[in-house]
C-alpha cells in the first residue's frame, strides 16, 4: 500500500499523570493503527529542545521544554493507511476548547497548555520526530496483524515492503 505512513505521537506528562496512557492508545489501535514503537521515557533537557526546536526564540519555547521534561512520557509510533493526518483528526485540535467531541483532546482536555498528547503535524515532521526519540532498531520495521486485512483494504505485507 504506497500510503503507508508512519508517525510520531507522544502522551504529554500530564496524560502520563492523569493515567489516560491506556484509553489513549486504545483509540489508536480502535481506529486501527498498528503500533510499531513505543517507550516510556523522562525527556532530556536537549531531546526536549531539539523536539521543540521550530520553536526557539518564541515567547512559548521555554514552557514547552520545561513541560515536556517535567514528568515521564510515552513516545510512540504508529503507522497505517494515510497515519499523519489520521492521527491529527483522532488528537482534534491543539486547544482543547476547539477540539471536537469524540477527540482525544475534546473528550479529555480543558487547558492548551495540557492537552495530553503531541503528533507529528506532517509528513516533514514525523520522520524527523521519530528520529529524535527512537533509534532504528526501536521501531519495528515490518510486521503483520490478522486484522489488517478487514482494517483495509489491501493491507501492506512485509514482502511488498
Amino acid at each position: 500500500m504506497a500510503d503507508t505512513e508512519k508517525t510520531f505521537v507522544a502522551i504529554k506528562p500530564d496524560g502520563v499523570q492523569r493515567g489516560l496512557v491506556g484509553e489513549i492508545i486504545g483509540r489508536f489501535e480502535k481506529r486501527g493503527l498498528k503500533l510499531v514503537g513505543l517507550k516510556l521515557l523522562k525527556v532530556p533537557q536537549e531531546m526536549a529542545e531539539k523536539h521543540y526546536g521550530e520553536h526557539k526564540g518564541k515567547p512559548f519555547f521555554e514552557g514547552l521544554v520545561s513541560f515536556i521534561t517535567s514528568g515521564p512520557i510515552v513516545a510512540m509510533v504508529w503507522e497505517g493507511k494515510g497515519a499523519i493526518a489520521l492521527t491529527r483528526t483522532i488528537i482534534g485540535s491543539t486547544n482543547p476548547a476547539q477540539a471536537a467531541p469524540g477527540t482525544i483532546r475534546g473528550d479529555l482536555a480543558l487547558d492548551i497548555g495540557r492537552n495530553v498528547v503531541h503528533a507529528s503535524d506532517g509528513p516533514e515532521s514525523a520522520p524527523r520526530e521519530i528520529g529524535i526519540f527512537f533509534n532504528n532498531n526501536e521501531v519495528i520495521g515490518c510486521w503483520s496483524r490478522n486484522i489488517d486485512p478487514w482494517v483495509v483494504e489491501q493491507p501492506l505485507t512485509c514482502a511488498s515492503k
